[in-house]
């Protein structure tokens, strides 16, 4: 029964990657072009120079000839000197499961050296950054303070500043820039998933939180950075942005990366988010307190989720696939909370971890001490409104 169950997934999983990769992106009757795309705006910064570049499987761009290509392939063909790539958590091709660790290697197609951001070390070495004039950013994100793409730029921005070479950041829509929400982070609470002082959804594109993290003097270096952000075209703050590549293994659609500021704080709990099925972060479940009448059973599945939470074991909870729009709502989180506790069941098993995502520990004393959903969002929005008057001076998109 189980292998038949695996079969599907992969079938599954496989359609979604064939239609996910189809969608396009407009706004009004102007097609959206991101930063890459702007070719006459950064290939002549880069005649002559060494380049570094910070790149995944997100990192494409429709060239002038109409075909598909990858940033790495792009900047080869235009005779441009691409020395180094570095790779963030799930790997330069985009196929590491979260948190699994990725090694230094030779990418095959090119011959180039990648450098892990998610391995030993997460910022490049000085001697590394010796060997470079430039580096480039070129990520697809999702908003998300505790998605750590956003990580890896500081610690990068921070090497670059400290070798005095130039940082380039090709910049991306936001698929949640209209949604700046939850607990702002806590110094205290900085970690990888979180590293600085801005609220659990920003409502920033990687180039605008680039120029913050500058401006606000974030970086651990006296020099300053020489930043440059390539915008995207054809965007504003209304636009409707559909990712034509999953961002990342277990953000598979556009309703998980909805869904993931939300169901993101089930991590850090024994409730499942769907890791191991076709469907992560679009559903919640367990198996022994029922969530409610939707059934699956997670799987390990190379590359996305090897051993998945409550692998092989058939869970009753809810489906939240098809949701539209932007969304930060933690009634469910807190009605789980509840269910768990009439229950006698455990559920945050890891409260440690639960404050580094909210990068605060009120937010869980105060699920605690039961104080209600409204209470707790008021606490937030002395802080949001200052970081909205905060970050007004490096916004590029209205």
């Amino acid at each position: 029964m189980i292998k038949l169950f695996q079969y599907l997934c992969f079938f599954t999983l496989f359609f979604i990657k064939i239609t996910y990769a189809s969608n396009t992106h407009f706004i009004g009757n102007n097609q959206i072009k991101v930063g890459a795309e702007q070719t006459a705006l950064y290939l002549p910064l880069l005649k002559g120079k060494r380049v570094g570049l910070v790149v995944n499987q997100t990192s494409r761009l429709t060239n002038s000839q109409g075909y598909n290509v990858h940033l790495v392939d792009h900047l080869i063909a235009n005779n441009i000197s691409v020395r180094y790539i570095f790779a963030p958590e799930h790997g330069f091709r985009g196929d590491h499961d979260a948190g699994a660790k990725v090694a230094n290697n030779i990418d095959v197609k090119t011959g180039i050296a990648v450098i892990s951001l998610y391995g030993k070390t997460r910022k490049p070495t000085p001697e590394i950054m010796a060997q470079l004039d430039v580096i480039i950013f070129d990520i697809q994100d999702v908003g998300v303070r505790y998605y750590t793409y956003i990580s890896s730029m500081h610690y990068v921005m921070e090497a670059a500043a400290e070798a005095g070479i130039e940082f380039m950041v090709l910049d991306r829509p936001n698929p949640n820039i209209s949604l700046v929400d939850g607990p702002m982070l806590e110094p205290q609470f900085s970690s990888f998933v979180g590293l600085d002082t801005i609220p659990l959804l920003h409502g920033m594109t990687v180039g605008e939180l680039a120029q913050m993290i500058k401006g606000e003097h974030w970086l651990a270096s006296e020099k300053t950075l020489k930043l440059i952000v390539i915008a995207v075209a054809n965007y504003s703050r209304n636009s409707l942005y559909i990712l034509p590549i999953k961002p990342s293994p277990n953000l598979p659609n556009q309703s998980a990366i909805y869904l993931y500021p939300q169901l993101g704080f089930f991590e850090a709990t024994t409730v499942s988010v769907g890791r191991g099925t076709p469907f992560p972060f679009q559903v919640i479940g367990h198996d022994k307190v029922k969530l409610g009448n939707f059934t699956f059973m997670p799987i390990s599945i190379k590359g996305a989720a090897l051993k998945p939470k409550l692998m092989n074991k058939q869970l009753f909870g809810q489906d939240f696939r098809g949701i539209k729009r932007p969304k930060f709502d933690l009634k469910t989180f807190m009605h789980v909370y509840q269910q768990f506790k009439q229950a006698g069941v455990k559920f945050i098993n890891r409260p440690k971890f639960l404050d580094k995502l909210a990068g605060t520990d009120k937010f869980r004393k105060a699920l605690q001490a039961g104080k209600s959903l409204t209470a707790i969002k008021q606490s937030w929005q002395q802080a949001l409104n200052n970081f909205k008057k905060q970050r007004q001076v490096y916004l590029l998109y209205y």
